[in-house]
């Protein structure tokens, strides 16, 4: 699969104008990323875990009291009369 050398040292020459023009428009590839990518990924990630976590124990808040949040009578805990036991 051998290439045409003109063809391939024309390809070479379109890219390095392209980044070399893109450098020249957005400035330095170091100062064009701010962040790494996987420092994204990570908040990201937390984000998405803290609101699981929110919403599994939401959920466990609304089935521990479902009783209570309808108006109905919940759960009482049995209490001693004063007698002997």
């Amino acid at each position: 699969m051998a290439r045409d050398p003109d063809a391939i040292l024309l390809e070479s020459v379109k890219v390095h104008r392209g980044r070399l023009r893109a450098a020249f428009l957005h400035g330095d590839l170091r100062d064009r990323r701010t962040t790494n990518d996987n420092v994204r990924r990570f908040v990201g990630s937390t984000v998405i875990a803290a609101l699981l976590c929110a919403g599994c124990a939401g959920y466990s808040f609304i089935q521990a009291n479902s009783g209570s949040l309808r108006g109905g009578v919940g759960t009482t805990v049995p209490t001693s009369t004063g007698g002997t036991p």
